[in-house]
């Protein structure tokens, strides 16, 4: 059975609802407001299944009618914002992002996804701005990640040492986190601590079956400042193979070819 034919039914109930609310004869002086707030419920239902299938349009449909009826809904406001970022519409994106918190400060969710739009956008001080908002938020959900996107923008912003202190705290929440681990291993090694470097990403190692084209390169550089030639041709060769057109490779090439006056070969 489709999304669509899944969906139908809801609609007719939406319409019957609103339907309801115009012509309802009964004295009680509620429920027009009931009425108003099922079929406004309806409509958040509907538009957050249309997001999640990627039918932007008729998600945007039902957010509209939710902030016809309630201005001041944040969860339509941030809804649209995420409309608006997929369509690639990023100056209404914001807009509605920034109207989700003006109504909703509080909101950690709504501030967690401003800041990796921020970050997607390559506004790492602004980003971190709002991660360091939501990391204070002690009984949010997705704090820990809150916290390994904080420490992201801290190695974008050239601040080993926040990054340090901030993918620790991470690691002290989920001493199993692979990201945090690694995070931890960059850090060090763009302060010069390269032993804690190494320990951390030997750390990873265990823990990783496969890693990325970025584990490779820094387990390359670290490797050379300990002298290990062995795991540098090594980690190259999977490099090579495994990510031939990755930044870290183009970027391994160019250190190689530093070193060797020029001479990219390996």
């Amino acid at each position: 059975m489709s999304v669509r034919s899944l969906i139908q039914p809801c609609l007719i109930l939406l319409g019957g609802a609103l339907l309801s609310a115009c012509v309802t004869t009964t004295d009680s002086p509620y429920s027009d407001k009931k009425n108003e707030a099922k079929a406004l419920e309806l409509s958040s239902q509907l538009a957050r299944t249309y997001i999640h299938s990627g039918e932007w349009n008729a998600a945007k449909r039902h957010l509209r009618y939710a902030i016809e009826t309630d201005p001041k809904n944040v969860e339509a406001h941030e809804g649209l914002a995420l409309v608006f970022q997929n369509t690639g519409e990023l100056e209404l994106a914001e807009k509605h992002y920034q109207s989700a918190l003006k109504y909703g400060s509080e909101n950690s969710r709504v501030r967690n996804n401003y800041a990796a739009f921020l970050f997607g956008l390559e506004r790492y001080n602004e980003a971190a701005k709002e991660f360091e908002r939501v990391v204070e938020d002690v009984l949010y959900e997705g704090r820990l990640n809150a916290f390994l996107n904080l420490g992201r923008c801290y190695e974008k912003l050239d601040r080993p040492k926040d990054a340090v202190t901030t993918y620790k705290r991470a690691y002290f929440m989920d001493k199993v986190s692979r990201p945090a681990m690694l995070g931890l291993a960059r850090s060090n090694y763009a302060l010069g601590d390269y032993p804690s470097a190494q320990a951390f990403y030997d750390e990873y190692r265990r823990l990783s079956d496969k890693q990325s084209a970025a584990s490779l390169w820094l387990g390359i550089r670290l490797a050379d400042v300990f002298g290990d030639q062995n795991t540098h041709a090594s980690y190259a060769l999977a490099l090579k193979n495994l990510y031939p057109k990755s930044r870290e490779y183009l970027e391994y090439k160019a250190y190689l070819a530093a070193q060797n006056g020029g001479d990219e070969s390996e």
